[in-house]
């Protein structure tokens, strides 16, 4: 029988996995190390769609400490800045294990790591992504771990696309971009010309996407969604070099608000942006 791997995929949903990456993996604290690893896994707790890092406590520069054990004499960490890669707080743990205290550089971080009691990661200590600055070999990351089963498509597209929001235009034009990612609704990309700037206005939110960058958004007032309805990336933002082709364009939440492909109104998909 022919197994369609979409579906297998979600069903594997309620376990907890993760998959050995061959990547060096460093975090830091400002200056100073808290991990440095080239026996890291990539994590994904029970129910959760985004992964973690986790790596042999071997591998950890830093004190690790009960929450219930005595603090050390030091100052508690500073709220994380910087715009949110995560919608799910690492704290909210689904996986059986130890919160722990992160003691680093004269600083405790309590709850930013999480020792897991599963006998097929004995040993493994998972921690929170926006707690520290993240390094892949070299290269420094943002925003959660990269799924290595995930991968985005970009593509040119001519069809006529027209973004509406209780009938009004938002957004048409015939030379568009179209962005496949994984198992996500596939999102259209306008370039700016192109959309009616005089129907949107600027939104707070920023977001992290550890593919894409820094996105930036747009909600429209008075036309019945008060969540925001557009993003971009690059523009005013940090990007990534292989995110090129849509850098500086304009995608909508087809969850939100109309599409039409070539005059064919498109059925708005389910998703957590639903």
């Amino acid at each position: 029988m022919a197994i369609r791997i979409s579906r297998e995929l979600k069903r594997l949903l309620p376990q907890l996995r993760y998959e050995p990456t061959p990547k060096r993996l460093r975090a830091r604290l400002g200056d100073v190390l808290v991990l440095d690893s080239r026996r890291a896994v990539v994590l994904w707790e029970p129910g959760r769609h985004l992964p973690l890092h986790a790596v042999p406590a071997d591998d950890v520069a830093a004190r690790l400490e009960p929450l219930d054990a005595a603090p050390a004499p030091v100052p508690e960490a500073p709220e994380a800045s910087g715009p949110p890669s995560s919608p799910d707080p690492f704290s909210a743990h689904t996986a059986d294990g130890e919160a722990l205290a992160v003691v680093v550089g004269g600083i405790r971080l309590p709850g930013a790591a999480f020792r897991l009691a599963d006998p097929d990661l004995a040993g493994y200590v998972a921690f929170d992504t926006e707690a520290f600055a993240w390094f892949e070999e070299d290269e420094p990351v943002i925003g959660h771990a990269r799924d290595p089963f995930s991968r985005i498509d970009m593509r040119a597209s001519r069809a006529h696309a027209r973004v509406l929001l209780d009938g009004v235009v938002l957004a048409e034009s015939s030379e568009t971009v179209r962005l496949f990612e994984g198992q996500l609704p596939p999102r259209t990309y306008f370039r700016r010309e192109d959309v009616h700037w005089d129907r949107l206005a600027e939104d707070p939110l920023r977001t992290v996407c550890p593919y894409k960058g820094v996105a930036e958004y747009w909600t429209a007032p008075g036309l019945g969604e008060t969540r925001p309805v557009a993003w971009s990336y690059g523009a005013t933002t940090p990007s990534f070099p292989e995110m090129a082709q849509i850098r500086g364009l304009v995608a909508f939440f087809d969850e939100r608000v109309d599409v039409e492909a070539d005059g064919e109104r498109t059925a708005r998909p389910r998703s957590p942006w639903s």
